[in-house]
This record gives C-alpha cells, sequence and structure tokens, in this order.
C-alpha cells in the first residue's frame, strides 16, 4: 500500500515505518539477455545451455537487470520523493535469481529519518525495498540512503 496518495513527497511528510508498494514489471527473456550480453556478459546470463550447468540451474537475470528494474518501478510510483530520488549509497543483496517471466514487484519502507544539521532544506531517509517475483519470493533486498528535500528546497542550490 503506497501511503503518499499521488502528490510527491517532502521530508516532513515522510515517517518511520510508513510504507510503499509499486506496479509490477515483466523480466522478458530477449531483453534480459540483451541487458546482459551488453552489462553483464557471463554464460549463465546469455546462454540457456550453460546456464542450465551453473550454480543457477537456469537462465537468471543479471542482478544488475534486476537492480534497473527495481530503479524503474521505484521511480515510477514506489517512491513519489518531490525532486526525485537521489542517492547516496546502501547495501544491495539478491537472496534469489530473477528468471524469464518473472513479474516483480517493490516493497519498500522507511527505516530512519536524519534531518540536515547543516543545511536544513533536506535530510536523508534510510529506506529497505524488497524486490519480490510473482511468487512473493525476494530476489533483491536494497537498503539504501535516500537525499530528501523539504517543500523548500531551492533546487538551485548545490547538494
Amino acid at each position: 500500500m503506497n501511503e503518499a496518495n499521488d502528490k510527491p513527497l517532502y521530508l516532513e511528510d515522510l515517517h518511520v515505518g510508513q510504507r510503499f508498494t509499486s506496479g509490477s514489471y515483466d523480466m522478458d527473456e530477449d531483453r534480459m539477455k540483451a541487458f546482459a550480453t551488453e552489462f553483464d556478459p557471463q554464460p549463465f546470463h546469455v546462454d540457456e545451455a550453460a546456464a542450465k550447468k551453473s550454480i543457477f540451474r537456469g537462465l537468471a537475470a543479471s542482478g544488475w537487470h534486476t537492480a534497473a528494474a527495481t530503479m524503474r518501478l521505484l521511480v515510477t510510483g514506489g517512491l513519489q520523493f518531490a525532486n526525485g530520488i537521489v542517492g547516496l549509497g546502501g547495501e544491495l543483496s539478491w537472496p534469489k535469481p530473477t528468471r524469464p517471466g518473472d513479474t516483480l514487484r517493490v516493497e519498500s519502507e522507511i527505516l530512519e529519518i536524519i534531518p540536515s544539521r547543516s543545511k536544513p532544506d533536506r535530510g536523508v531517509v534510510i529506506v529497505r525495498s524488497v524486490t519480490l517475483n510473482q511468487n512473493g519470493e525476494q530476489v533483491q533486498l536494497l537498503t539504501a540512503k535516500l537525499l530528501v528535500f523539504r517543500r523548500n528546497f531551492d533546487p538551485q542550490v548545490s547538494l
């Protein structure tokens, strides 16, 4: 459930424990192979026969493709932060491979809000985002530090 209506959210709109749910994204086999061919050309991402002999026992999306799909889901509705989702770092893991035909969705929760002492127009928000497949299995875990602005943010002021 997205508690955010459909309005962009500012720092003062957020609270610890707030949850957000994205739309869905279908992992297409041809797109998975194309992504991997360009960015992560390992046999278990691009060749079915090699993938069957690998630790994955079948074709698996590059973790970076899963991360890119997750980002798309967050930007297009998972986290409607005013002024965009600005990442400052985080921790990422892939507990289960993403497969061709998987339908992904992201569930996020705000873990911590840290207002800036030196720049009062912003703060850091720690968000845990879990990417799930159609069976509810976790395929990616992301805990991210995000820069979130207050309503009085002036976009011409530097970061």
